[in-house]
């Protein structure tokens, strides 16, 4: 069984290796005040042993942008993310690029009462700017079936691309979705012909196993990438929350991690990586155990 090893935490790796205290829009900001640090975490990863790169545009949608001053940059910041990771890519000599849709409003809140239309444009700028420069489009922390649903219509709409749907679920349930909504809602939705992989992300790891029974079901490629944080305080779940209430365990370290990941492949995963406080140091653990 060929397993693909996704790349790690971006975010959360970037305010590592800056002494810029952390801002609700820091991962937008760095690609203006420090892009060659994007470039080289992603030649980091690719050197680790993962088989992509994810772009640095999670948090670059329009409502997201709203106050940040950087509204009327949006594609300038999609291209030079893109591009960095591709740059990464080309000197590397392998992988894919991934062009990373976050949720929209806030990760993890399923309180945004957004339709369809709204989806279609709110992403539609995004995925116009990446959308010749990427391999494919991965849509991350997705945590309600209207919040899949909405994801799945867009990307159809705007763009031909594959797509990857990143299903989060609760810390203390692998069967739900942070929404509450049973996980497996949402698998009939996968049956989308431009989906072509569904995975479990941002979530603790210990719960990925049970989710990724669910959308096993789903019939396609399957996979997850957890996050290493104790949990998700609800001073994150606040308007433009900053990264710092968040702490990080001390119990993950590459081993711990990557004897998560085993258990995911004896269920049948074939995309493992690593998401918020997960680096390369784990993805390298992960290439060493399964390539």
């Amino acid at each position: 069984m060929t397993i693909t090893i996704l790349d790690g935490s971006i975010g959360q790796e970037l305010v590592h290796r800056s002494d810029v205290p952390a801002t609700p829009y820091w991962s937008t900001s760095v690609m203006h005040q420090q892009p060659d640090l994007v470039r080289e975490l992603h030649a980091e990863y690719f050197a680790s042993g993962a088989d992509i790169a994810t772009t640095n545009t999670y948090p670059v949608l329009p409502d997201r942008l709203d106050g940040s001053g950087y509204e009327d940059q949006l594609t300038q910041l999609v291209q030079a993310a893109a591009h960095a990771a591709i740059d990464a890519r080309d000197q590397h000599g392998s992988g894919k690029v991934a062009g990373a849709l976050g949720p929209l409003g806030a990760s993890y809140r399923t309180d945004f009462d957004h339709t369809v239309e709204d989806a279609r444009a709110l992403y539609g700028d995004v995925i116009g700017a990446m959308n010749s420069d990427v391999d494919f489009l991965i849509a991350e922390t997705v945590s309600s079936v209207a919040q899949a649903r909405n994801v799945i219509d867009a990307t159809a709409f705007h763009s031909e691309k594959p797509v990857w749907i990143a299903l989060s679920v609760t810390d203390e349930d692998g069967t739900k979705l942070r929404s509450g909504e049973d996980l497996a809602d949402v698998v009939p939705l996968m049956d989308a012909s431009h989906v072509e992989a569904v995975l479990i992300n941002c979530t603790r790891p210990e719960g990925v196993k049970d989710a990724l029974q669910i959308i096993a079901k789903a019939g396609k490629p399957f996979g997850a990438y957890a996050n290493g944080f104790t949990d998700i305080d609800g001073a994150f779940l606040k308007d433009s929350p900053t990264v710092d209430v968040l702490s990080a365990r001390k119990d993950l370290g590459p081993n711990e991690y990557a004897d998560f990941a085993q258990t995911w492949v004896d269920v049948g995963a074939t995309i493992i990586g690593g998401c918020c406080e997960v680096g390369p140091a784990h993805i390298a653990e992960l290439a060493r155990r399964f390539k």
